[in-house]
């Protein structure tokens, strides 16, 4: 686990994926799907259907990802379920990367960087996903917030959805867009360079896109990646680590996020009674992390690794 040198995002990352191994957990409270066990589609029920699902992530992954806008959708009372989610991922020691993808100018970048990577931040997080697309001065706050906390800035570069190939893979004067916005990185790579010899700034790279990860990995050797599109829109192991490097006898370079297929596996919503759907998680998110550190190469989830 990391001790007193291991204080920056990357390195804290790092050492959860070597320990447990490079799963991350979605937190997607989509309409609907959450049990009335629960409480259902209320804020209520949005926080005690994370925090049930954060007890269930505690030894069998390291990161969690909650989705702000399945959240924010339910207004005041649905941020104070994110914020007691992101309490109880903190409480229960996992590493916590809130999925918000927020992108603006000046001041407004100020608070929503401080919303959550300042040191008082009131929905606790190591770190958050950004949209780059209004250029790099929009990025500031954030890099400078995660510089001094310790945090982590999780840029998109070339995400999983379908439609990210109208503007993502466009040429723009011999390489794609995505490539050009990673050029344009480089020295806040370097600045959130820490002790692992990773940098705090990830790389949002899908996992529907095996080919362009690799361009990815060669154009930011030192960058983690945030993989989302595994599972559930239907890219395999493999795919999801195609952009990860060798370390000895693993592989090491980010997280892959699973969410509806942890959150909502086959069975969870018809379970009659709380130890029924914890068992049912529990298999859920084992089976994806068993998936991944099959190829990955993490071995010992007491925190021991082949080739550490």
């Amino acid at each position: 686990m990391p001790g007193a040198a291991m204080t920056d995002f990357a390195s804290r990352l790092v050492a959860a994926t070597r320990a447990i191994g490079p799963l991350c957990v979605g937190i997607d409270p989509h309409p609907g799907r959450v049990p009335a066990l629960f409480g259902g589609d209320t804020p209520d029920g949005l926080a005690r259907w994370g925090e049930a699902i954060v007890e269930q992530v505690a030894g069998r992954a390291g990161v969690l990802k909650p989705q702000v806008g399945l959240f924010e959708r339910l207004g005041p009372d649905g941020m104070r379920a994110l914020q007691r989610v992101n309490d109880a991922a903190k409480a229960a020691g996992l590493i916590v990367i809130t999925d918000a993808k927020r992108g603006d100018i000046g001041s407004t970048a100020e608070g929503y960087a401080q919303a959550y990577l300042g040191k008082n931040s009131p929905f606790a997080s190591d770190a958050v996903t950004v949209n780059p697309y209004m250029g790099m001065d929009t990025l500031e706050p954030f890099l400078a917030a995660a510089e001094a906390n310790g945090k982590g800035v999780v840029v998109l570069a070339r995400t999983s959805n379908p439609g990210s190939a109208d503007f993502q893979t466009q040429d723009m004067g011999g390489a794609p867009l995505y490539a050009r916005v990673v050029e344009a990185l480089q020295p806040a790579i370097e600045r959130l360079t820490g002790a692992s010899g990773w940098s705090s700034l990830m790389l949002v790279a899908g996992a529907t896109g095996p080919d362009e990860a690799r361009r990815l990995r060669a154009l930011a050797p030192s960058c983690l990646m945030l993989v989302p599109g595994y599972g559930a829109q239907g890219s395999g192991a493999a795919d999801a680590l195609a952009g990860f490097v060798r370390r000895g006898n693993h592989l090491e370079g980010g997280v892959v996020s699973a969410s509806r297929s942890v959150n909502f596996p086959e069975g969870a919503a018809q379970a009659g009674d709380l130890g029924a759907w914890q068992s049912i998680i529990a298999e859920a998110i084992a089976a994806a992390q068993d998936d991944l550190t099959s190829l990955s190469g993490v071995t010992d989830r007491a925190g021991t690794l082949t080739g550490s």
